[in-house]
């Protein structure tokens, strides 16, 4: 069986970080049916698709579900795909629209704290523990790249999403734009304002945490 040939008219891309130079004939073997082309994609990809989900949902059990079902709708897609842009950024596109849909419908499931609870035989009042971190936890969290976690899940998801694939995951702004159906502006208005509310946040930890 002869390798997929790249179409001659196939748009040219500018360097990227992440997708090698194979994947195009990868893509072209899915697509003819080869599910091992696919599932090397699904490899390659995964660990890095997992993470975006994750930074989106804040939820590891979301997370794996948006990442499982990306995969799965690229790959009944795969028709669709016609190479106008890379598969990754494509793949980056359906992995967002995803972790998106799961998170407006963990908001919508959101019950107020005010509400009983049903047990079967009775009604109680919703009883709200007390999880804040004891000294011992805090001091514990003070690890830079748990502060760092932490304060880029408090940035708006918009900008979250735009900072995770530029500077986690060094899209470069075109993909980015691209992925989220942005234009390049926006998406470095947005990447300035992630880097700016990132830094005021920082500084206001440390602050803060100088001080107690």
């Amino acid at each position: 069986m002869n390798s997929p040939k790249l179409n001659p008219t196939q748009p040219t891309f500018l360097p990227s970080h992440v997708v090698k130079d194979d994947e195009p004939a990868l893509v072209g073997a899915a697509k003819a049916g080869d599910i091992q082309a696919f599932e090397t994609l699904v490899s390659r990809y995964e660990r890095k698709i997992f993470r975006l989900t994750q930074n989106i949902t804040q939820n590891r059990e979301d997370a794996e579900d948006a990442m499982q079902e990306a995969f799965l709708k690229a790959y009944e897609h795969l028709g669709d795909f016609q190479g106008n842009s890379r598969f990754y950024t494509w793949l980056v596109r359906i992995a967002v629209n995803q972790a998106l849909m799961k998170l407006r419908r963990r908001r919508n499931n959101i019950v107020s704290l005010d509400e009983e609870v049903d047990t079967g035989e009775d009604t109680m009042p919703r009883e709200v523990e007390d999880w804040g971190p004891s000294p011992e936890e805090r001091y514990q969290q003070s690890e830079l790249g748990d502060i760092l976690s932490k304060v880029i899940g408090e940035l708006d998801p918009a900008f979250r999403i735009v900072f995770q694939l530029r500077d986690i995951e060094q899209l470069s702004t075109e993909e980015t734009a691209e992925a989220l159906g942005l234009s390049v502006p926006a998406v470095k208005s947005r990447l300035l304002r992630a880097r700016l509310k990132l830094r005021h946040n920082l500084n206001h930890y440390f602050r803060r945490g100088a001080t107690t």
